[in-house]
């Protein structure tokens, strides 16, 4: 089945980008779920699963709204405000979501996955009071799974529309889609998907486009089509075969006489989110020298924290993978 979606010129000039933290975290959760050996975020994976089972996050909410495939209910992917919607803003949007809106996704996902189960039937009989605790959840997945590595993600994602729009300013939007999927074609101001598993007309969607680069969503597209929203796009980022391959630092003696040798090599050993307990055992650090040392580097906003069961884990900032970049090319 083929979807083809018309473009006015006003539609034209609605379409954007953007980049949304629930588009990753539904499609991640989706990936782990599937308990495959995936060959791009195996490495993610087998760091994130265990934190997940160990949550109860694999049989929460979650595990009741996103099947292993087909149907995810749309209240869950509102269209992105702008271009960069933080996590906190996209569940707002969530918790907005009409309780018309709510009740016919879950009726949609009942169609297609068949009955539904406690924690959906429950959003289903009292959709604003049980909302709260599916939005809770996402956040908690979020701190879990996809927080301590949003930076390296968001990385990849604004290089994609980096490339993506100077793409269109040289080429023009053709080459745009043209080149955005081998299943996306573009003619005659038409935009074709194919292999879709409904139909997609202008008729069934809102003005404009979003579109959203992706790292999970895998090699096919995924669409949302709810009026009167704008449709989205998410489609699969530039350079997510990479993303998890480990960047060797070496040359950091520069950065050492900045930021010290035990600071420079707390952030090299940050290739993976890590505990003080892991990270002392790695540089030989004494726990209590890793801690203190890790609270000037996250003072200085070149870590973060992030709770993982009686864990906190410690990642890299984007500004810390700057700082590497250009000390260390």
């Amino acid at each position: 089945m083929q979807g083809e979606l018309a473009f006015s010129v006003s539609d034209l000039a609605q379409m954007r980008f953007a980049v949304s933290p629930m588009w990753e975290a539904g499609t991640s959760f989706r990936l782990l779920r599937s308990g495959s050996a995936h060959p791009v975020h195996r490495r993610w994976a087998e760091q994130v699963r265990p934190r997940v089972a160990a949550a109860g996050l694999d049989r929460g909410w979650l595990a009741e709204l996103v099947p292993p495939s087909g149907y995810v209910p749309d209240f869950l992917n509102p269209a992105p405000a702008g271009s960069a919607p933080t996590l906190p803003e996209e569940l707002d949007r969530i918790l907005a979501a009409p309780v018309s809106r709510i009740r016919q996704d879950l009726d949609w996902l009942r169609r297609e996955q068949g009955p539904l189960g406690p924690r959906a039937r429950s959003l289903y009989a009292e959709p604003k009071a049980r909302l709260v605790r599916v939005v809770e959840e996402i956040a908690s997945y979020w701190e879990l799974a996809l927080a301590p590595y949003w930076a390296r993600i968001r990385a990849v994602l604004d290089a994609d529309v980096f490339h993506r729009s100077r793409q269109v300013a040289e080429l023009g939007t053709g080459s745009l889609f043209n080149t955005l999927h081998p299943s996306v074609s573009w003619d005659d101001n038409t935009l074709r998907l194919g292999r879709r598993p409904q139909t997609l007309s202008r008729k069934t969607a809102g003005a404009g486009l979003v579109l959203i680069p992706s790292a999970f969503t895998g090699p096919g597209l995924l669409t949302r089509v709810t009026l009167p929203e704008p449709p989205q796009l998410a489609y699969p980022a530039r350079g997510v075969g990479a993303l998890w391959e480990p960047r060797p630092v070496a040359g950091t003696d520069a950065l050492a006489a900045v930021l010290g040798r035990s600071r420079t090599r707390l952030l090299t050993e940050l290739e993976t989110p890590a505990s003080t307990t892991e990270l002392a055992h790695r540089t030989g650090l004494s726990p209590a020298g890793a801690s203190q040392h890790l609270t000037a580097l996250r003072a200085a906003g070149l870590v973060s924290a992030h709770r993982a069961g009686r864990s906190v884990l410690y990642a890299r900032t984007w500004a810390a993978e700057s700082l590497l970049a250009a000390a260390c090319p």
